[in-house]
């Protein structure tokens, strides 16, 4: 299945001669590591998959894939003395319009669910071109679905990875052995978990570009991995097909398409020729029903449907299948024969937080000897929120050298109750491990005024000053906790009072118990304004939150104190005849 570069076509290329070199000039310029960036740049030949993927399968079950490689002219048209423009990359770089646009709306979202890893719609385009030819050249539908399924070979072991049916025929329609299936490849074990819904339909289709893209874009970057690092690039893409030869090819079309594309009409893009397995991929008339279809890039005369070779004896003490002479030894993940729960501890946690355990899963013969360096995968399964750190529902760890592989910590969402997690064997299908966990409510375990203020109101008014309380468990704030407001009778009768302070509905009536409340990122519970009837004295508001934590606050209702009115003011003196006024004189006669 290795890509032979020699092998390949040149449009172009009249000889041999010509097209050796062409392959040289291509290797020294698109060849990642052979770049002027410096000596520290890892070069594509020298890129080793990373633990998780070395043995594995990848998306596709390496699969074969397209090996034609771009032209060596640049994408965009540039002047040319003769014909006044060369227009031999032109065509190559076009991408039919359906397809180039599921590329960039899976960018865009990736953008927003991951920025960090960076993610180039070109890459998932280089990926498409790779896979199937910008699914054969865009033959979709207006919502993205394949005009015909695309298969690849069966993985039965026979040339190809051998991976028995895990999907009873759901997506390849084959149920003894699985096949990579769809624009972007993905064999059915892998949909299963990687699967999207790009295009809004409520269905994850890997037949449809725009699910297949964006679970293509999710797969990259589902390590947190960064893409615009070189290396991380490198680990990225070889864990979507774990070959040397596909790093290469894909980072060659990825440069192409960085130089310049453009949208073309969809069924009009041009068919790769050469494949991995070495034989011209024929292009063949697909029936309705998926899996009647001819196997693309067999090699005529094997069977399709070959029985896999019977397992090797075991060793009887350790377990370990023996290899007759002349054959291939079985990997680690062959000698698995079940998964044993390594000592997880209970798993329990708050909504929104972190699992303080972690799952441990121990991969073991038959004979219950230790598995190193196998793939063990971790499925978060039913209706829950619940997430591995990174937001994805399975992550995939190796076996250490005592056969453990501890998962990444669970993230607990806000869905509450139970979380059903599963552990198996990636590429077989072996006695695995279920693993119960429990999300619980948010809750807090104190609860306090943030002022102390007396809060006071005359009767038939409103209360000046808000009840604004804070809430903390194990003393950090709490946050997103539930909680209820009641006006009760007294401090030992939580019964609701009917008089006194009260809220109002949104309809303006009085109601004297709240519930729905919920405090903030800081764990403040600011309470809605307070009214009082008529009736004056002192009542009790009584705040209680998930988790146990209790306030009673006093409100008191009394008229407001007037002053006393003051004394009447003292009369003026009457004026006295000063002593030394004359008399008036008397009226004459």
């Amino acid at each position: 299945m290795a890509a032979h570069f020699g092998r390949r076509l040149y449009k172009g290329a009249a000889t041999t001669a010509v097209a050796a070199l062409a392959v040289a000039a291509l290797s020294a310029s698109q060849a990642p590591g052979v770049t002027a960036d410096g000596p520290d740049r890892q070069s594509a030949a020298d890129a080793t998959p990373s633990p998780e993927t070395a043995e594995g399968s990848g998306a596709t079950g390496n699969s074969p894939y397209y090996t034609d490689l771009p032209p060596l002219n640049s994408p965009n048209p540039s002047p040319s003395a003769s014909t006044g423009t060369d227009t031999s990359g032109v065509s190559e770089a076009g991408i039919p319009a359906t397809v180039l646009d599921a590329y960039k709306k899976a960018e865009a979202s990736l953008r927003e669910k991951k920025p960090g890893c960076n993610l180039p719609w070109q890459l998932l385009a280089a990926i498409g071109k790779v896979e199937s030819g910008q699914a054969r050249g865009g033959r979709v539908s207006a919502d993205g679905t394949t005009l015909s399924p695309i298969l690849g070979p069966q993985l039965d072991g026979n040339g190809f990875a051998l991976i028995k049916d895990t999907d009873n025929g759901a997506y390849d329609g084959n149920s003894s052995y699985d096949q990579a299936v769809g624009p972007m490849q993905f064999i059915p074990s892998t949909w299963e978990w990687a699967g999207r819904d790009g295009n809004g339909d409520g269905r994850e289709d890997p037949n449809n570009i725009y699910d297949a893209a964006l679970a293509a874009g999710h797969y990259l970057c589902r390590f947190d991995w960064d893409l615009s690092d070189q290396r991380d690039l490198d680990r990225a893409i070889l864990s979507y097909n774990n070959s040397t030869e596909y790093l290469n090819t894909v980072l060659s079309w990825l440069e192409y398409y960085r130089k310049g594309t453009h949208e073309i009409p969809d069924g009009t893009g041009t068919l790769p020729a050469d494949r991995s397995d070495t034989t011209v991929r024929p292009t063949p008339t697909y029936p309705s029903t998926p899996g009647t279809s001819p196997e693309p890039g067999r090699t005529p005369g094997k069977p399709s449907g070959a029985a896999p070779s019977p397992k090797p004896p075991a060793d009887p003490e350790s377990g370990t299948p023996t290899t007759p002479p002349g054959t291939t030894p079985p990997t680690p993940t062959d000698t698995v024969d079940h998964l044993e729960d390594a000592g997880t501890a209970k798993l329990t946690a708050m909504a929104g937080d972190t699992f303080g355990e972690r799952l441990r899963a121990r991969a073991e013969t038959d004979a219950g000897k230790a598995v190193a360096k196998v793939r063990i995968r971790f499925t978060v399964v039913g209706d829950t929120d619940t997430t591995f750190s990174g937001g994805e529902s399975v992550a995939t760890v190796v076996t250490d050298s005592s056969g453990v592989a501890v998962a990444p910590a669970l993230q607990a969402g806000e869905k509450t109750g139970p979380v059903a997690v599963r552990a198996t064997v990636a590429g077989r299908t072996v006695k695995g491990v279920a693993y119960k966990a429990t999300v619980t409510e948010r809750a807090a375990d104190t609860l306090v005024r943030t002022g102390d203020k007396a809060l006071t109101c005359v009767p038939g008014g409103e209360f000046a000053d808000p009840v604004e309380l804070k809430a903390t468990y194990e003393g950090a704030a709490a946050d997103k906790v539930a909680a209820t407001a009641t006006l009760v009778t007294s401090a030992d009768d939580p019964a609701v009072n009917d008089k006194g302070p009260y809220f109002k509905d949104a309809d303006g009536n009085a109601v004297r118990t709240l519930g729905g409340l919920r405090t903030d990122a800081n764990g403040l519970l600011k309470l809605p304004q307070l009214y009082a009837d008529d009736t004056a004295g002192t009542f009790l508001l009584r705040v209680t939150t998930a988790g146990g934590a209790t306030l009673t606050v006093e409100l008191t209702v009394a008229a407001a104190e007037t002053e006393s009115p003051a004394p009447p003011a003292e009369p003026a003196p009457s004026a006295e005849p000063s002593a030394s006024a004359e008399p008036s004189a008397s009226p004459t006669a």
